[in-house]
């Protein structure tokens, strides 16, 4: 068994992406917490799926895997609330709109394919 597995999945290599994609387009944005928040959701969908592909059982893991679409969603919150007070342009906010529901249905897939 791989040491860490979850290198390979391919939702947590498109979260990694997003996250990145989340950490360029905030680096200009002023309001701080707003900022801030939409990067530790971010991150967190990536940190869940890592840290879930640890525990022990696919139960667990899909709890995690859960908490990574909470994330997921609250960083859209964060993207809706910034297209919309104009920090960022409705284009960038469709492309990233796009990227979630990407991971959501991967997320989704990928839960439906554990055995419990």
């Amino acid at each position: 068994m791989k040491t860490f597995r979850f290198m390979d999945f391919p939702v947590y290599k498109a979260s990694v992406i997003y996250y990145k994609n989340i950490l360029t387009i905030t680096e200009r944005i002023n309001d701080y917490s707003l900022k801030d928040q939409t990067k530790r959701a971010a991150l967190s969908v990536v940190l869940n799926i890592a840290e879930g592909s640890a525990v022990k059982s696919d139960k667990e893991f899909a709890r995690y895997l859960e908490k990574s679409l909470g994330s997921l969603n609250e960083a859209v919150a964060c993207l809706q609330i910034m297209a919309e007070i104009n920090l960022i342009s409705g284009k960038i906010y469709n492309i990233m709109l796009e990227q979630s529901e990407n991971i959501a249905k991967q997320l989704g897939g990928f839960k439906k394919q554990l055995s419990f």
